[in-house]
């Protein structure tokens, strides 16, 4: 089952490296009493969530940010630390939150996994965005095609919030 709007997002448990050091971070801690932007991608360094996704929403933070968004999230089927190169390569440290859904648990329970076997990346996560409030879903946006970042692009949800 894939989640919708209305739905309250599943319970997890993420890694994320920060300029500290690795730390856990949990829906919990992340979604509750906060509105916040998150976005899934196939792979972090890969060309559309590099060149594309995620470069729309280092320019955008502020704006998003100055509509009431509590803070930003990306969240990737890839280890903490292809996150956190990720994170410093793009200049995204500490400026949004680099999630490492290292076994795919969150990216399962929302029904958002997808295999990109055929194109060597294995077990992956669809690319999406989301505004959550509270842990509860109230937009989703989730792309026809991994290759693609239009409907769940930053200036999308720029128009959303």
């Amino acid at each position: 089952m894939t989640i919708s709007v209305g739905d309250k997002l599943p319970a997890a448990t993420f890694k994320e490296k920060t300029a500290d050091g690795p730390v856990e971070i949990t829906t919990e801690q992340l979604f509750a009493g906060k509105k916040v932007v998150l976005f899934a991608v196939p792979g972090a360094f890969t060309p559309t969530c590099s060149l594309n996704h995620l470069p729309g929403y280092l320019e955008n933070r502020d704006a998003i940010l100055a509509r009431g968004v509590d803070d930003i999230a990306v969240v990737s089927v890839n280890d903490l630390h292809v996150m956190g190169a990720w994170a410093t390569a793009s200049g995204g440290l500490g400026k949004i939150h680099f999630l490492s859904d290292w076994n795919a648990a969150f990216t399962k329970a929302l029904g958002m996994d997808i295999d990109l076997s055929a194109g060597t990346l294995g077990l992956r996560s669809k690319r999406y965005s989301m505004l959550v409030e509270d842990g509860v879903v109230k937009t989703l946006n989730v792309e026809e095609s991994p290759g693609q970042a239009t409907v769940s692009a930053a200036a999308a949800m720029l128009e959303q919030i």
